[in-house]
């Protein structure tokens, strides 16, 4: 609900300036489904619909709101990931993270922060999902 909250206090500014920029971090798992993490796809499945439909909402106004998704990045919770991974397979667990992207790697928060930083800067992106996925989706 960060994302709503947020939503409320800062649009009316936004709108009342005539110019504002919402980027939400959603994930690859907002473009697609992925086993065993129900409730986090549906989560942010979710944040991406309120995203587009609030674009549409705020269009006029000259704010735009669009979703970064980001693969696997290197994070403390990708840390913990490949930790469990590793405990309950005995397989490197950062490597199977890899294995996901067609590129065979992980992404580094500069990235996520750059395609961020892109759609502050695109004016006439919105109600956009980005995928920083090398080519998984």
């Amino acid at each position: 609900m960060s994302a709503v909250t947020l939503a409320r206090a800062l649009l009316p500014g936004m709108v009342a300036r005539g110019f504002g920029r919402v980027v939400n971090v959603a994930s690859t798992a907002s473009l697609k489904g992925y086993a065993y993490v129900v409730p986090y796809v549906a989560a942010k499945h979710a944040l991406l619909g309120f995203s587009r439909a609030l674009a549409l909402e705020v269009a006029r106004h000259g704010v735009t709101v669009n979703c970064v998704c980001p693969g696997f990045t290197e994070t403390p919770l990708l840390t913990e990931s490949a930790a469990r991974i590793e405990a309950k397979t005995g397989r490197d667990g950062r490597a199977a993270l890899a294995a996901n992207n067609p590129q065979g790697r992980l992404f580094t928060p500069d990235e996520v922060a750059d395609a961020v930083l892109y759609l502050c800067a695109a004016p006439g992106v919105n109600g956009s999902a980005l995928a920083l996925s090398g080519g998984e989706v």
